[in-house]
């Protein structure tokens, strides 16, 4: 992907805009579009939590009790397949699903809660040009992700154990 490329595919969309999107392109595919597949497609766009499967599981159990894990799964893979998800493997911790940003993009991850959020980044771009033009390597995709202890955690850390 060009840097030209990368900055289009970066431009900020709404939820039902995000939503919209997806179903376009199921229906220009000639994929089912299930309720439960929507309401898959629906915690994907809205979630800024990176869920996982499970997570995605549990939500939609609430509307759509006799939903499969399965069902979750092969949607999950659908969509990472067509390029319309991005998938975060974290080894033994699993992997989480980004629908609402599809492309490489930067990552803060707390190592306590594991909460994980995506930084406003404008140089991002930038690195990858210059990156490219000091090594000569076409870059195709890149992960660049920031771990650290997120503000609650810390707070977590600062306040006074009660007395037992």
């Amino acid at each position: 992907m060009s840097v030209r490329d990368f900055s289009r595919k970066c431009t900020m969309s709404t939820p039902q805009e995000r939503l919209d999107e997806l179903i376009a392109k199921l229906k220009t595919r000639e994929y089912r579009l299930t309720p439960q597949r929507i309401a898959i497609l629906k915690i994907l766009v809205a979630s800024t939590e990176h869920p996982n499967v499970e997570q995605i599981y549990k939500d939609v159990k609430i509307d759509f009790p006799t939903t499969s894990l399965a069902t979750v799964y092969k949607t999950v893979t659908l969509l990472k397949e067509m390029g319309e998800i991005l998938e975060l493997g974290f080894g033994s911790e699993g992997r989480r699903y980004d629908g609402n940003k599809p492309y490489p993009h930067p990552h803060l991850i707390c190592i306590q809660c594991k909460h994980i959020i995506d930084p406003e980044v404008v140089a991002l771009g930038e690195l990858s040009q210059q990156v490219a033009s000091t090594t000569g390597f076409r870059i195709v995709s890149h992960r660049l992700d920031f771990y650290g202890i997120c503000p609650q955690c810390q707070e977590q850390e600062n306040e006074p154990q009660a007395s037992q």
